[in-house]
């Protein structure tokens, strides 16, 4: 039994790495961000983190930079600070995720940062006698609960399936249990290349991945529509703004590079022929929480944009765009007047802009929306002073905030 390290132990690949080698009977302790940043750390105390563990596996990765947790802060720096540590601690072996088709000169800030790594390893061990260490280079990482499997899995349920790259982009998919189990393999000694590209049987087009996973998900067979390249490229570049999840500009240039290996030295290293995705696919069978996750993947920008669009609206509305001699006889309907009149009715539009604009921002939606919900139901209270008009218009401007709370409700289950 050995005392194993997985940063990076809280994603997608680090939870089933850290899974597997539990159920091989190993210590593991599976690290999240808050406990070992490779952002953040230094060099010294990444070394003190990893002094009680024989094997050191990193999983830690990015798609897209989200300020001081950047791509070269985690991929370069933050890696090569961590090999540093392992070096200098006496850890025994090192297990280091990167990514197929990582090169020095790569088109992406993704491909160069990861590559930085890469040949800093090389440099400080060359012959890994001091720290036994291996790359792993996975291509497209398929499976449940993987960031880029629900991306292409809200693509599936489309009405009609979207073609990226005239439906030509190839991959060489790899479902996330071989690769958990290659990495338990390699961490109890099994032969490997220093450099393992972890790789599925077969290349598939992203025609045929997203029809797999449409099948998968019980769905009928449907159209496939073009997108051509730019279009598809401003799509991902705005959604990259808009959105947290994987779809961004650096990501789609990089697929559309293709990416593909040798199967061979990954069915030696596993002990046998990687899975083909749709007979992995088979093992865990879809179910109805599948299907509506995958419906509902694209809703929450919509969502979280549309309230954040409708408070900024209220706020500017409220400070002089809605007629101001209004907006003060409704206050003294309900028994606000002179300066109380002029603190509520600007401090009130002031909290909407600021809401509005967190939302925008993506600035902790839930607490945001909980925000919001206390101010509408604030207001809710004091609007019961005002006559029944309000309550029994038929435009419903009061009771609309029930919709609006539901909506919120919403958000706030889906940011959560």
């Amino acid at each position: 039994m050995a005392r194993i390290l997985i940063i990076g132990g809280s994603g997608f690949i680090g939870r089933q790495i850290a899974g597997r080698l539990r159920d091989r009977g190993h210590k593991v302790v599976a690290a999240s961000r808050r406990e070992v940043d490779l952002a953040r750390d230094s060099e010294a105390r990444l070394r003190d983190k990893v002094a009680s563990f024989e094997i050191v596996v990193n999983c830690a990765g990015l798609v897209r930079d989200d300020g001081a947790n950047s791509m070269d802060a985690v991929h370069a720096e933050g890696a090569c600070n961590l090999f540093r540590a392992c070096l200098a601690a006496g850890v025994a072996q090192l297990i280091h995720i990167s990514a197929l088709g990582v090169e020095s000169d790569g088109e992406t800030l993704y491909q160069r940062s990861k590559a930085v790594a890469e040949e800093q390893l090389t440099a400080l061990d060359p012959t890994g006698a001091r720290l036994d260490w291996r790359i792993l280079r996975p291509s497209l990482v398929v499976g449940r609960g993987g960031a880029s499997t629900r991306w292409l899995l809200a693509a599936a349920v489309l009405p009609w399936l979207l073609s990226f790259g005239d439906g030509a982009w190839r991959f060489q998919p790899v479902h996330v249990a071989d690769l958990a189990e290659v990495a338990a393999r390699i961490a109890e000694g099994a032969p490997s290349p220093r450099r393992l590209d972890v790789v599925g049987p077969e290349p598939m087009t992203t025609d045929a991945l997203l029809a797999l996973l449409r099948e998968w998900l019980g769905l009928k067979p449907t159209r496939f529509f073009r997108v051509p390249y730019r279009l598809f490229l401003l799509a991902a570049s705005i959604g990259g703004r808009v959105s947290t999840g994987p779809l961004n500009r650096e990501v789609i240039k990089l697929l559309s590079r293709g990416n593909v290996a040798d199967c061979a030295p990954m069915t030696a290293a596993l002990g046998r022929p990687p899975r083909a995705i749709r007979d992995a696919l088979a093992l865990e069978p879809a179910c109805e929480a599948d299907r509506r996750a995958a419906r509902l993947f694209f809703l929450p920008p919509v969502l979280r944009g549309s309230l954040g669009l409708l408070w900024i609206a209220t706020g500017l509305l409220s400070f002089g765009l809605y007629p101001q001699e209004k907006s003060y006889a409704l206050l003294a309907e309900i028994g606000v007047h002179g300066a109380l009149a002029e603190f509520a009715l600007y401090g009130g539009a002031a909290v909407d802009l600021l809401l509005g604009a967190l939302l925008l921002t993506r600035s902790r939606p839930a607490l945001v929306g909980a925000a919001q919900l206390a101010t509408m139901l604030a207001f809710t209270i004091i609007a019961t002073r005002l006559p029944s008009d309000y309550w029994l218009h038929p435009f419903a401007p009061l009771l609309k905030n029930l919709p609006i709370a539901a909506a919120i409700l919403v958000m706030i289950a889906l940011e959560a």
